[in-house]
């Protein structure tokens, strides 16, 4: 089977930045609520979220895709998934109360041979208005990939004996996401990939070697950082792609450094291992 038919599909949502929501995002953060009332960049993230019943939802916990043409995303045979990457375009902040409308477009699909095997790739492109301004465009890189034999070696490595060092950053935070922190972002996101929360699964069938840290989540953490070196909504561009999978209970180092266009953001475990890869310009 061919994929190319998915291109150009497009998927339609509506939500609504209420104080609910809003309080649930600061509270996970620690952030205290901003005054005027215009949320931090990364809130669209928690906006639009899927909105599949429970029984669609396949083994992974992600929606279950097939042929049919109410499915969005093409039915690779590939069972694995992962967010690879985000390029972000910031139009206009978000305010508590806006009336958000979403519309999400297959912008390409492709497929390629890789060092582990059969590799899908497909770019999605969400356009987010807030009170019908553009918001946000954000086109996002889905990777699918073959599932990992049962006796495959846990990912990432243990911790080796290497230690992060800050010396050469504008600014450093660390941190150490752990479990209530995943599920607190699972939940304002929808999002079910069991990764996150099940710690047997991410580990016995995925052979991960601990729960994970969400992608979007390190890149939350990592625009809240901007914004304190920079002020909030100080970004007009942002784009983060993940190179290694941050493990829940670890250290995570964030790191910011002017360049000669714009910002360099970066994320690494404690043994300076590079999680995470970003870019900024205000």
């Amino acid at each position: 089977m061919t994929f190319e038919a998915w291109i150009g599909r497009e998927a339609r949502a509506g939500d609504r930045l209420d104080e609910g929501l809003a309080t649930r995002w600061l509270a996970t953060f620690d952030l205290a609520k901003p005054h005027p009332p215009i949320m931090p960049q990364g809130i669209h993230f928690a906006l639009c979220t899927p909105e599949a019943p429970t029984a669609s939802l396949g083994e992974d916990g992600h929606p279950a895709r097939d042929d049919s043409a109410d499915s969005f995303l093409p039915p690779f045979p590939m069972p694995r998934r992962m967010w690879a990457s985000s390029k972000i375009a910031f139009h206009a902040p978000i305010a508590i109360g806006a009336v958000i409308e979403r519309v999400s477009r297959v912008a390409s699909v492709s497929e390629k041979e890789g060092g582990s095997g059969r590799l899908a790739f497909v770019d999605v492109e969400h356009v987010t208005k807030a009170n019908g301004t553009i918001a946000v465009i954000e086109t996002q890189t889905l990777v699918y990939r073959e599932a990992a034999a049962p006796d495959a070696p846990l990912s990432p490595p243990a911790p080796g004996d290497g230690r992060f060092d800050p010396a050469g950053w504008d600014a450093h935070r660390v941190l150490t996401p752990d479990a209530r922190l995943l599920f607190r972002y699972s939940a304002l996101t929808f999002n079910t990939h069991r990764i996150h929360y099940d710690a047997p699964y991410a580990c016995e069938v995925e052979r991960y070697r601990g729960l994970v840290v969400h992608g979007p989540l390190t890149a939350s953490l990592l625009l809240q950082l901007a914004a304190r070196e920079l002020g909030e909504n100080r970004l007009r561009s942002f784009a983060f792609r993940g190179l290694s999978p941050a493990i829940a209970g670890e250290p995570l180092h964030l790191v910011m450094r002017a360049k000669d266009e714009g910002y360099e953001l970066a994320a690494y475990a404690g043994d300076g291992r590079q999680v995470t890869q970003a870019s900024a310009g205000v």
